[in-house]
């Protein structure tokens, strides 16, 4: 990521931080819109508590956004929970572009292409490295 792309993560990302819970609300309806097959996923979660654990989680991206090498780690611990759970590569695609919708709805004015290319970048490489991860889990596991 460019020192740009960091500077107007960070700069839209603490325009949505007020809002966040009602952000991620809408990134889930939205999700859920485009991509029916996650619905499922989260069935027996306690949707409150989901939300704040993405806003954590995107907070966390945002601020390590100028070394995502220092949060992978944690990243490919996420992508082996994830796979835990059955999320498909396509189902990180979803993510990523209700994700965007969600930041592009709620910035307004304040969304150009520019920061549509830098979000794009910051989650592309979230989702490889978790993608990654949950691909080098073993697959013969007893469930």
């Amino acid at each position: 990521m460019t020192p740009e792309q960091v500077r107007l993560i960070r700069e839209s990302w603490n325009s949505v931080a007020a809002i966040a819970d009602s952000a991620v609300e809408q990134f889930y309806n939205r999700l859920f819109e485009i991509d029916p097959t996650t619905r499922a996923l989260f069935h027996a979660a306690n949707m409150p508590e989901q939300r704040k654990k993405v806003a954590q989680a995107l907070s966390l991206a945002v601020h390590g956004a100028d070394d995502l090498a220092a949060l992978a780690p944690v990243l490919q611990q996420l992508g082996r929970s994830h796979q835990g759970y059955g999320v498909t590569a396509a189902q990180y695609e979803s993510v990523g572009a209700a994700l965007l919708w969600t930041l592009e709805r709620g910035l307004g004015p304040q969304w150009t292409p520019a920061m549509a290319a830098a979000w794009t970048e910051l989650y592309g490489s979230i989702a490889a490295v978790m993608l990654r991860a949950a691909k080098e889990m073993p697959h013969d596991r007893a469930a």
